[in-house]
Formats: C-alpha cells, structure tokens, sequence
C-alpha cells in the first residue's frame, strides 16, 4: 500500500529523482543522521498504491 523513501535535505539531486518518480514529499526530521561528526537532516518522501497509477 505504501513506499516510503529518505534521504539527506542536502541532497537536491536525489529528492527531485523521488519527486520525478511520483513520491510526495511529507516532511523533514530534524538531527535524524549523525554522519561525517554532525548532525543531519533528512527528508521523507512516500508514494501510495494509487497515486498518480501506483
């Protein structure tokens, strides 16, 4: 029923690649990713059996 992906809101290229695909964007976690000696953001994006002819 449901597709969920993430990635880093840093990562522009990837998040129109989702939004491309068909994936709404739903929000932004906070502090979710410690990599690289900080702290990051991320982004969730998901996609439902029948959006857009899912």
């Amino acid at each position: 029923m449901r597709i969920e992906a993430g990635t880093e809101a840093v990562n522009l290229p990837e998040q129109r690649a989702l939004e491309k695909a068909g994936f709404t964007r739903e929000g932004v976690l906070r502090s979710v990713v410690f990599r690289d000696g900080r702290w990051r953001d991320g982004v969730r994006y998901s996609v439902l059996r029948g959006d857009q002819g899912w």
